[in-house]
């Protein structure tokens, strides 16, 4: 028996992910390659799905296999970590999650494990989706389970949503996002939003991307971009600009600092792809910058955070989240030194986690702009007004903490 291209990718990309701490993306663009459309489609809901639900899948395979995960062989746990996730998640044949994974573990050349796997997969198929309706979801800590998060996430959520807002929030980082462009130049077949030149689409248009008409970009991630507020004749500093998607929508002269030399790369490439030849790439960290660089009338901090705010299209990156408040804290500093008196700065990440946001802001000493609530009434901060918060249970969208602040 062979086994389909696109369960086949789908269990190479859980292997990398898991067992050689491949980052989920990365190991999928290569594993993908040669797929038609339709396999492609498959593999990547398979892959990223498991990826996102390995916490919940590992529990049932625990509960109804009656052997603990770890001390399972790499093979077979990518094996029934996929398979388990088709049978609670998709709806597939069930025969065909069953029978795929069990030939995976016997084409990695396990054929000892091939009884047992056949026989977990035969029991999640009877019993998984009855423990998944079990599970309750009435703490944090067993919404964590039931949804895959892990427990601190979870915890934040909880304390600064509320329990109801909070199990919404996970359930709807569990689906795929919507797709959603920049329009550059030219027309689009699209759906407008309610964030000027963003653009609802089925699928990112290939051709038009590559010739730099368009540029995938989140609705709330492109209104960052927005609330700047630059303008023809100012200087703005962009201080982590990469990959360029707000760098290459803003107006005036841009310095956009990048302090990896392969981002920097890809910074400079797509700003000539979109045409932003205002935006001028400098390779230096942010923290480090050039005395002489200073007197700008904006800056925009789109600092690196935990990301909890774009977990549905990172699948993986909950599981390595990191919040980073002191390095935000220093970033904040430093383009408050380099921004001229009466200017000022904008402030994102694109998490949903209070230490990263406004606590990061208040410990800065800046004062926020408050006709930045006024501007984009619709996603005003639900705590404090003059912040912006996208949730992606409520926008449909990326979350994102957005703040304007005066210098």
């Amino acid at each position: 028996m062979s086994t389909s291209p696109a369960r086949r990718t789908a269990y190479d990309v859980v292997l990398r992910v898991f067992e050689q701490d491949a980052y989920a993306d990365r190991a999928f663009r290569s594993a993908a390659q040669g797929l038609d459309d339709r396999d492609r489609a498959l593999a990547r809901k398979i892959a990223y799905g498991t990826v996102q639900r390995v916490r919940t899948i590992d529990r049932g395979i625990e509960s109804l296999g009656r052997r603990p995960i770890r001390k399972l062989d790499p093979p077979v746990r990518a094996a029934l970590r996929i398979g388990a996730y088709q049978l609670g998640y998709l709806a597939v044949a069930e025969h065909a999650a069953v029978d795929e994974s069990v030939e995976l573990v016997r084409q990695a050349g396990l054929e000892r494990a091939v009884a047992f796997t056949n026989a977990v997969m035969r029991r999640l198929s009877e019993g998984f989706r009855g423990l998944l309706a079990s599970l309750p979801e009435g703490k944090p800590g067993e919404a964590a389970l039931k949804h895959s998060y892990p427990d601190w996430v979870a915890e934040i959520w909880w304390r600064e949503l509320g329990g109801e807002d909070a199990v919404a929030l996970m359930r709807a980082q569990n689906e795929p996002p919507e797709t959603v462009v920049r329009l550059v130049h030219g027309q689009i077949d699209g759906e407008p939003t309610d964030v000027p030149g963003a653009f609802r689409v089925e699928r990112v248009d290939e051709e038009a991307l590559v010739a730099g008409r368009i540029w995938p970009q989140s609705r709330a991630s492109q209104m960052a971009g927005l609330a700047v507020g630059s303008r023809e004749g100012e200087r703005i500093l962009d201080l982590c600009a990469a990959p360029g998607g707000k760098a290459t929508q803003l107006s005036g002269g841009v310095v956009a600092v990048e302090k990896h030399p392969g981002r920097a790369r890809e910074l400079e490439e797509n700003c000539r792809r979109l045409g932003a030849d205002n935006v001028t790439v400098l390779r230096a960290d942010a923290l480090e910058l050039p005395s002489e660089l200073t007197g700008f009338d904006r800056a925009l901090v789109d600092a690196p955070c935990s990301g909890l705010g774009v977990l549905a299209s990172r699948p993986d990156l909950r599981w390595r989240a990191e919040p980073l408040p002191d390095l935000q804290l220093a970033l904040l500093r430093v383009a408050a030194e380099r921004v001229k008196p009466g200017g000022s700065i904008l402030y994102s990440v694109c998490t949903i986690n209070a230490a990263e946001d406004e606590e990061v802001v208040d410990a800065s000493g800046l004062e926020p702009d408050p006709s930045l609530g006024d501007e984009w009434s619709a996603f005003r901060h639900p705590r404090r007004p003059e912040f912006l918060l996208t949730l992606p249970h409520v926008h449909r969208t990326s979350g994102f903490f957005i703040a304007r602040l005066q210098v």
